[in-house]
């Protein structure tokens, strides 16, 4: 009888900003205006590279993190809420399109 070989997963990590940014899941407008500044700046994703980066002044930036050329870039879309949820959306799948052309976005 076959038994399939058996995966082995490390425990459980220490929570770190990046671990936080995997498990945020999909923005809406309650969770961004409820993000509160803490110590360290901290990203809040929304997908397809694109998440919310909260300063501990408080303010928050859209950003796109993309790779191009072999190398890892990351394009600003504006401030949050200058510029909303849907517009950063739009503004990533803009940029998603230049790349699929092999254009860098920036």
């Amino acid at each position: 009888m076959f038994m399939p070989p058996v995966k082995f997963y490390a425990p459980s990590k220490v929570m770190t900003s990046s671990y936080r940014m995997q498990r945020q899941g999909k923005q809406s407008k309650a969770k961004q205006s409820k993000a509160k500044p803490e110590a360290k700046a901290y990203k809040m994703a929304d997908g397809g590279g694109m998440y919310l980066e909260v300063m501990p002044t408080g303010s928050k930036y859209w950003r796109l993190k993309y790779r191009y050329g072999g190398k890892e870039k990351c394009l600003s879309f504006g401030v949050y809420p200058d510029v909303s949820l849907a517009q950063a959306r739009e503004r990533r799948g803009d940029a998603r399109k230049l790349l699929a052309n092999d254009i860098a976005p920036a």
